[in-house]
């Protein structure tokens, strides 16, 4: 079931974000160096929109939407706890993003992928238009864009 998420919920959003980040085979000097940036926070709650997964009560997952102009969201997170990854989990969370999105008359959805998501994003519409080079040297990432009106 997906819900719409509260401040109670920020630790644990941060901590399936840390994890999640974690499986793709980052050492802790890279996960603790971006703990920050995975830190959800109050702010991100009164700015933005964030949906969690449930499974009998859980959280297993969740999504943050940004929407930065009358045209175009970008979504800042999308996530799983691990031992749920590959099990279509991150679908129906990117789905519900979208439609979200849909809803709202927005036609572009943004994000600045993991390199170790690029495949999943791309399995669902999204097409590459940038390259950005992350806070480590010589590693980039995705910037990838979904059209809504031309993909649904």
């Amino acid at each position: 079931m997906i819900v719409k998420a509260h401040i109670s919920d920020a630790k644990k959003l941060t901590e399936i974000a840390l994890k999640s980040k974690a499986f793709w085979g980052y050492s802790n000097t890279q996960i603790e160096s971006w703990r920050d940036d995975l830190t959800i926070t109050q702010k991100m709650f009164d700015e933005w929109t964030i949906y969690k997964y449930l499974i009998n009560k859980d959280i297993v997952g969740f999504y943050i939407l940004n929407r930065v102009n009358i045209r175009t969201s970008i979504l800042e997170f999308l996530f799983i706890s691990p031992k749920f990854i590959k099990q279509g989990l991150g679908k129906k969370l990117l789905l519900h993003a979208i439609e979200k999105c849909k809803k709202e008359s927005c036609v572009i959805i943004n994000v600045l992928s993991d390199p170790n998501a690029e495949a999943f994003y791309a399995k669902h519409g999204f097409k590459i238009i940038a390259q950005i080079e992350s806070s480590v040297p010589g590693r980039f990432l995705p910037e990838m864009e979904f059209e809504i009106e031309e993909n649904i």
